[in-house]
């Protein structure tokens, strides 16, 4: 027996990556190509790069499609930057606000001895 030739299914008759198929058997009997949907990506930390964890990989339009709380984690910065580089930012705006404090304060220092 030979095996079936199968035929793409959609308009496009090239192997590329957005054409991907499987072959599956119908309840009829016959082997048939199905059409595979491209893998989501997960979004990424905008300063590090890393994925965002609690948030799913889908691919952009299915992110319209799915609620809210689901595209993001209830912390600043949520569905943007991972908890790490939040942390960074928080202590870096701390110390500069110390440093800016201390300066003044050695200002006033200077002022009274003078």
């Amino acid at each position: 027996m030979a095996s079936n030739r199968l035929t793409y299914r959609r308009r496009n008759p090239y192997n590329t990556r957005s054409n991907k198929v499987r072959v599956i058997k119908t309840p009829g009997g016959k082997l048939r190509y199905l059409h595979i949907k491209k893998k989501g990506t997960s979004p990424k930390c905008g300063d590090c790069g890393t994925a965002l964890p609690g948030i799913p990989a889908l691919r952009p339009r299915e992110y319209a499609q799915i609620s809210k709380p689901k595209k993001t984690v209830s912390r600043a910065y949520g569905g943007s930057r991972c908890a790490n580089c939040v942390k960074e930012r928080i202590v870096r705006a701390f110390l500069i606000e110390e440093q800016k404090i201390v300066k003044k304060v050695l200002k006033e220092t200077a002022a009274k001895k003078r």
